[in-house]
């Protein structure tokens, strides 16, 4: 069976992806409800039986708030560093700490027969932290909730075969919106989210690095900043300008905060 990836939601409102093997099953983040989770699961025919854990990028309630109710209600462990884990147990509830493992950034390990690569990025959270996941069948990389994009990072993820990237803002409408000037300034901050400019600015450099990328997700859409079309066609347009073909070199496609995304499937 192929290494497969669906995000379930993707946003401001929460944030959940699905990773597989054959054998294993992950969450990146549960930042839903349960109930919406396990929907979610049902809904593209995940066995729930499988996952094996939750990984946390940061501590923010889109990232964590069915946490501890899928570890309670499943017996799944959380994988979290030291420091996120601190900032996030307050907002657990009652969970059984063995269930808990701390990990490094830069650290590889592995669940089950997927290897984990987790790798700092910049966000205001106490830790904030992207994923790589390694199977023989192919590799996925997850890269949101950050304000800059470091030649480092990109040297993680350009050799993936899905690179799921935030697309958060259109700058203008940022700017020109009704969001408070202290929050504006936070997320156009070092330590808070890219635009879709960026996003594309730094998709092209990874395709060029890497030349392994055939699928580009576009994840983390503000609802008040930015519009899914606009989103895709600046990102589109970004790449083409850069002669790389979407459909024919590369899929690009949209997460939603809503709904659950396409399935795609590696190997």
């Amino acid at each position: 069976m192929a290494l497969t990836f669906c995000s379930l939601a993707s946003g401001s409102s929460g944030n959940c992806q699905y990773i597989a093997s054959e054998n294993t099953g992950l969450l990146l983040d549960a930042g839903l409800s349960g109930k919406y989770i396990t929907q979610a699961l049902e809904h593209i025919n995940a066995d729930i039986d499988k996952i094996k854990g939750i990984l946390v990028t940061h501590e923010h309630s889109d990232h964590v708030k069915a946490v501890g109710i899928m570890m309670r209600k499943y017996g799944l462990k959380v994988y979290a560093t030291e420091k996120t884990w601190e900032a996030m147990e307050p907002k657990m509830g009652k969970v059984n700490l063995d269930n808990v493992e701390i990990i490094k950034k830069d650290v590889k390990f592995s669940i089950g027969d997927i290897e984990i690569d987790p790798f700092p990025v910049s966000h205001d959270a106490a830790d904030t932290v992207g994923y790589a996941f390694e199977h023989v069948d192919g590799k996925v990389s997850v890269v949101t909730d950050l304000g800059y994009v470091p030649i480092e990072l990109l040297t993680r993820v350009m050799d993936c075969d899905l690179l799921m990237m935030e697309s958060n803002h259109n700058v203008q409408m940022l700017e020109s919106g009704k969001y408070p000037y202290f929050l504006k300034r936070r997320i156009l901050s070092d330590k808070g989210h890219i635009s879709n400019e960026t996003a594309a600015e730094n998709i092209v450099r990874a395709i060029q690095s890497g030349n392994r990328i055939s699928h580009v997700l576009l994840g983390h859409l503000s609802k008040e900043n930015n519009l899914p079309e606009l989103a895709y066609e600046t990102v589109k347009g970004i790449i083409e300008e850069n002669d790389i073909k979407i459909g024919e070199d590369i899929s690009l496609d949209l997460t939603y905060r809503d709904r659950v995304g396409k399935i795609y499937r590696m190997g």
